[in-house]
Parts: structure tokens; sequence; C-alpha cells
């Protein structure tokens, strides 16, 4: 598996959709509508995001720190 970062490129807003859809092998186009979906139930998820948002490297950091 890959390690968790935020890629540099195909990402949206801050690309933690994206990174995790790379980490479990699916689109990030559903790892997307799985989110928004989710927002559709009570629950942090928006404070999840911003700090995954904060806690993830990005992919040209990531790289750099091996």
């Amino acid at each position: 598996m890959p390690a968790l970062a935020r890629p540099t490129h195909g990402r949206m807003i801050g690309g933690v959709c994206a990174a995790l859809a790379l980490r479990f092998g699916t689109s990030a186009t559903t790892m997307r509508v799985i989110f928004l979906l989710s927002c559709l139930l009570p629950g942090p998820q928006f404070l999840v995001y911003i700090a995954l948002w904060i806690l993830l490297p990005s992919e040209d950091k990531a790289r750099t720190a091996w």
C-alpha cells in the first residue's frame, strides 16, 4: 500500500479524498462521493477532513522526508 500523502496533482480542495483514494485503491471521485454522502449523517466529518488536511504531508514533502 502506498504511503498516505496528499498528491500534488488531481486534488480539488486539500487533496485528502485523493490521498485516501490512492491509499485504498479507488477513484478520487468515488471517495469524494462517499465523503459528501457521509456529510448527511451526524458527526464530525468536516473536522476530520480539516485535521487530515493539516496532518497529512504533501506528496513532494513526503518524498523529501525519506
